[in-house]
């Protein structure tokens, strides 16, 4: 009997390792892996090339020790921040879809529902253009509703005080590298992709049933091809310690680097800015956009008073249901008292 526990054990270790090396093969080494190496050279590059033209009117030419110096800060390997970062990462990488992939909502079982539902009342729509168009349509319309599902849940996120208990878990990052990205709470985590579920699932039922036909969005890697491009080209560098600003008309189009380091920023000026993912039409939209300046502005990132109990065990997975049950009794003894419920911190 004791051989058998022992064997079963082992099988259960040696299956964990395997998973461990599977998700970290995935997303690091695939191309459209969530920390995709290839996706961080091509950010990493581009910074390089945005340093590289500031510094031309100087004509001083930078050596490679302190061009390493300045892309890898000492300060990033002494955090305490950045460690819980990779804490944070390894814990949603690879135990968060094990623990609570069951109750993740699938895009396109919410989508089928739409699309069936139009049809039951509205019937079947002749198509309107060609197929070629109708793909493109459907990519930006996918696309679109991936940055609203994205604004609405981090504007939610903002303004609820109990969701802002498990969102705080993430800007509680006092450096901010691309790991941190993974700096959130499962809570959150599976509120975020619900409602990206709702949205994007909503809009596809919609588009398909508006298009009368049957197209695939342009993908690369199984991903839509938008979303993967920005990926590439500037979602790794909003966490980052690279001030890259789009200013005038393109700073209200895509939020650029400087525009989420802003929402960072523990200045009560900055609270409740920039919420999008890579597009800010909808930070514009809804009166929650703000420009970043070409000068690099002095930001200080974290909450309350950077407690170190924020990058613990407790403070990243405990603290946060317990706040966020506090906050949810305070709000049902206002509500009885007939006084407003309290606000979130920023």
């Amino acid at each position: 009997m004791q051989t058998g526990v022992i064997s079963i054990g082992l099988d259960h270790v040696v299956w964990f390792i395997n998973h461990c090396v599977a998700v970290l093969k995935q997303v690091l080494l695939t191309p459209d892996g969530d920390v995709s190496i290839a996706a961080l050279l091509c950010n990493l590059c581009i910074a390089l090339i945005v340093v590289s033209c500031r510094a031309r009117p100087t004509r001083k030419t930078a050596s490679i020790p302190a061009l390493l110096r300045g892309i890898f800060p000492k300060r990033l390997f002494r955090s305490r921040s950045v460690r819980a970062d990779l804490i944070f990462f390894l814990f949603n990488v690879i135990l968060a879809s094990l623990l609570f992939g069951w109750a993740l909502l699938s895009t396109q079982t919410v989508s089928a529902l739409v699309y069936d539902a139009l049809l039951a009342v509205a019937g079947q729509r002749a198509p309107m253009m060609t197929a070629a168009w109708a793909t493109v349509v459907l990519t930006v319309g996918l696309y679109l509703a991936f940055e609203f599902g994205y604004w609405l849940n981090h504007w939610l996120s903002h303004r609820n005080p109990v969701l802002w208990e498990f969102h705080k878990v993430h800007h509680a990052a006092e450096v901010l590298t691309p790991l941190t990205n993974f700096r959130v709470h499962p809570v959150y985590s599976i509120i975020f992709f619900n409602v990206i579920a709702l949205s994007m699932g909503f809009a596809g039922g919609v588009l398909r049933w508006v298009l009368g036909q049957e197209v695939s969005q342009f993908t690369l890697f199984n991903t839509n091809a938008i979303l993967i491009g920005t990926s590439y080209l500037i979602e790794h560098l909003q966490h980052s310690h690279f001030w890259i600003p789009l200013t005038g008309w393109l700073g209200r189009l895509i939020v650029s680097p400087a525009h989420h380091q802003i929402h960072h920023s523990i200045d009560p000026r900055h609270f409740n800015r920039n919420f999008g993912s890579t597009l800010a039409i909808f930070d514009w939209l809804f009166g929650t956009l703000y420009v970043p300046t070409k000068k690099r502005e002095r930001l200080t990132f974290g909450v309350d008073d950077n407690n170190p109990v924020h990058h613990t065990v407790y403070g990243g997975l405990v603290a946060p249901v317990l706040g966020a049950g506090r906050v949810a009794l305070e709000s049902v003894r206002q509500a009885l008292a007939g006084k407003p419920a309290p606000d979130p911190e920023r």
